[in-house]
């Protein structure tokens, strides 16, 4: 690999996990030098009672804020349809002074019907959704830009805002850096090129990242911007072991089989994974977010940490 590649855990609660249990694996991510914990933001679990039932992932990343003091905290990825944009500022830039400014926005238009449904949240038509989220980054990054003492006022098609006094303020002044994210061939490269410190390619092989990938940044250079100001990353599901009998006891306490983690995902020995990531890092990931599932087993974690992370 000719780039450092920078290791970040990432769970998704809504499977069934108490404040706890993440607290617990946060502190592990913490405790072993990975990078950053993010959670994902979902309201509904997918094949799975999820008990105890999920946790809103704003006011988890704000207790997290308060009990861990290095790693960086994010949600991987926060659907723009769960908050008014107005709200989703504040909300950030409050748990962004909670940790030091160590939080990172991961925003969406939102996908899954089925959570909307469940508590009432409306879910429009995959281009309104896409509208909303354009809508929402210019709020966002418009409110915490907004100098102390000015206003800040939009007129859009879904939000508007009167005089905002753009507060409260994040640690930076320019806000915490977002990730945007997905396989969209036009809207996603454009957003992202536009609003996005970081580009995240999610669960897919290194050929449909490769050409996600160029989509981006033939997106960047036809505004302007500079291509090496954007952070590349991937998510993918880890299930790393010893040897094989362990990577099959650990795929098989997360639902899957080991095939099915092998074109899109990270599997088998920490040499093995190592490999793996340098195909993503040649493409110019640095970045790679780990999708643990089972927040049970932090052997896994320390496995990552001591035979992956090193070699990094």
């Amino acid at each position: 690999m000719t780039a450092s590649i920078a290791l970040r855990v990432f769970v998704e609660p809504q499977q069934g996990a108490s404040y706890d249990d993440q607290l617990r694996v946060a502190k592990a991510t913490e405790d072993l030098d990975f990078d950053a914990f993010f959670r994902s933001d979902h309201l509904h679990a997918m094949g799975t009672d999820g008990l105890p039932g999920p946790t809103e992932s704003w006011s988890v990343l704000a207790g997290l804020a308060r009990e861990t003091s290095r790693i960086r905290l994010g949600t991987m990825v926060t659907s723009s349809t769960f908050r008014p944009p107005g709200l989703l500022a504040i909300t950030v830039a409050q748990v962004d002074q909670m940790s030091g400014g160590r939080v990172d926005l991961g925003v969406g238009a939102g996908w899954f019907a089925r959570e909307h449904e469940a508590y009432g949240i409306p879910f429009p038509s995959t281009g309104e959704r896409f509208d909303r989220l354009e809508e929402t980054l210019a709020i966002v990054t418009g409110l915490w830009r907004t100098p102390s003492g000015q206003t800040f006022s939009y007129d859009g098609d879904h939000y508007q805002l009167t005089d905002s006094p753009g507060l409260p303020k994040p640690v930076r002044p320019d806000g915490p850096p977002i990730v945007i994210g997905g396989k969209g061939a036009k809207r996603t490269p454009a957003l992202t090129a536009q609003y996005a410190s970081e580009f995240n390619m999610p669960f897919e092989s290194v050929e449909a990242t490769r050409t996600q990938f160029g989509r981006i940044r033939e997106a960047c250079r036809s505004i302007g911007r500079d291509v090496d100001d954007l952070v590349f990353s991937q998510a993918l599901t880890v299930c790393c072991g010893r040897d094989d009998a362990e990577v099959r006891r650990r795929a098989d306490a997360i639902g899957y089989a080991v095939s099915d983690l092998a074109d899109d995902g990270l599997v088998g020995t920490p040499d093995q994974i190592v490999a793996r990531i340098g195909e993503y890092a040649a493409l110019g990931s640095t970045r790679i977010y780990l999708q643990v599932l089972d927040l049970d087993d932090l052997d896994h974690l320390e496995l990552l940490a001591g035979s992956v992370m090193s070699q990094l």
